[in-house]
């Protein structure tokens, strides 16, 4: 039997999920987050424990049904259906719309056509699939997102005795680009903030520049992580964008709201920066002043967050990206995406001499590796080696200034 209360640990509502593991006499208790504040609406918690549950037990019945099968009848492609649901309470619901994704699309296509079995599945099998993917013209970057699902999921299937290793482990890790993005210098940014003065998006343009937010974070700004007082801003809350198939069949738009950030070091609180700070308190009047000529048609569901349009709606990602896009045009300057907002903020930091680690900590990086992307922008710390290594060596054919050149050397043949 299977059974579930809800209790209060780090001032959340969890779930406590309690079962017998495989006919053991000794019951074991599993404790899954329902997200809910110990603070907020204990019924809707409880609800969604028991909805917590109801999943526990189908991946019970998941694995089960798997384990009684014999190995031949359980092709590859079906198994990772299987693994995608069992994992489906453990993980963020923007994760497993990004799994999901993956598993069901190609994945399941390609290996259905080829009707592998799971404890058939080689490491030839895996990298033949990754060439079909290349051959999709999918980037290394989404490769990698295949390779990392197939091989959680062959590492569960070890687990789980349903086969001996995994032939993931064999295959190396697909090569990434290195992407470099682009960014705008201190005059475009100025020009920018002109553009975008007194619009919607005003407010989140200028402050992504300013901190280098994620379109996550900026949109996910709260009056309540703005403390006026002491002067600081805080990173807790994201607005993120799923695509979902499931209901209809058709890709739709699901905005989801959650406290937290990416990553440890992206919950972070930073100086709150005058300029945005006088921004940010023009802006609360401003909604005041929308609220009260609007009255009831005022959007009051996001009466909490700061990136709104005048009737209290939440800007979406896509519109801010639309519009970002749509205005550097119309103020001819250079295309850029709005992540490289980012980008620019990092840049700009560097080249004022900001040390790689302090940018690390701004931007709010989970690694170093990360910030020492920008680290080629960096010329100026260089200069000294170069300065260095020229009073040391000279290549004595080259001796004459290049505007002593031979008249007549365009008319030779150079090769």
């Amino acid at each position: 039997m299977v059974t579930v209360s809800v209790q209060v640990q780090n001032k959340t509502f969890y779930a406590v999920i309690g079962y017998y593991p495989n006919g053991q006499k000794k019951r074991k208790q599993k404790w899954v987050s329902t997200r809910i504040k110990s603070d907020g609406n204990k019924k809707k918690a409880t609800k969604i424990a028991e909805k917590l549950r109801e999943d526990f037990i189908s991946n019970i019945e998941n694995l089960s049904n798997i384990s009684n099968s014999k190995k031949d009848d359980i092709l590859f492609c079906d198994y990772m259906l299987k693994w995608l649901e069992m994992i489906r309470h453990k993980i963020e619901e923007t994760t497993y719309v990004g799994y999901s994704r993956i598993v069901k699309g190609k994945l399941y296509n390609y290996f259905n056509e080829k009707q592998i079995m799971l404890n058939e599945l080689k490491p030839v099998h895996i990298i033949d699939f990754y060439e079909f993917l290349y051959k999709e013209n999918l980037k290394g970057t989404t490769v990698v997102s295949y390779h990392a699902n197939i091989r959680q999921a062959l590492d569960y299937a070890v687990k789980t005795e349903l086969i001996n290793s995994n032939p993931a482990i064999k295959v190396d890790r697909p090569k990434t680009e290195l992407y470099i993005g682009s960014h705008y210098n201190q005059e475009e940014l100025n020009q920018l903030f002109e553009a975008v003065k007194d619009t919607i998006v005003e407010i989140p343009i200028c402050i992504t520049s300013f901190y280098g937010l994620r379109r996550s974070e900026v949109l996910g700004l709260k009056w309540d992580a703005i403390d006026f007082e002491n002067k600081t801003i805080t990173i807790k809350h994201k607005i993120v964008t799923v695509f979902d198939n499931e209901e209809n069949g058709k890709n739709t738009m699901k905005l989801i709201a959650k406290d937290g950030a990416k990553n440890q070091s992206s919950y972070r609180t930073l100086p709150l920066i005058p300029d945005v700070e006088n921004i940010l308190l023009y802006k609360k009047k401003l909604q005041e002043y929308y609220k009260s000529v609007c009255k009831k048609s005022y959007c009051s569901k996001y009466k909490d967050y700061i990136c709104v349009n005048p009737i209290g709606e939440l800007i979406k990602p896509d519109y801010i990206t639309r519009k970002f896009g749509e205005i550097a045009k119309n103020n001819n300057l250079k295309h850029i995406r709005f992540h490289d907002l980012r980008h620019s903020c990092a840049t700009l930091l560097l080249t004022r001499g900001v040390s790689l680690r302090d940018i690390q900590a701004w931007l709010g990086h989970s690694s170093y590796q990360t910030t020492e992307r920008y680290a080629h922008l960096d010329s100026s710390s260089k200069q000294s080696s170069a300065n260095a290594i020229q009073n040391v060596l000279s290549i004595p054919t080259i001796k004459k200034d290049i505007l002593d050149l031979p008249s007549n050397i365009s008319n030779k043949k150079v090769c």
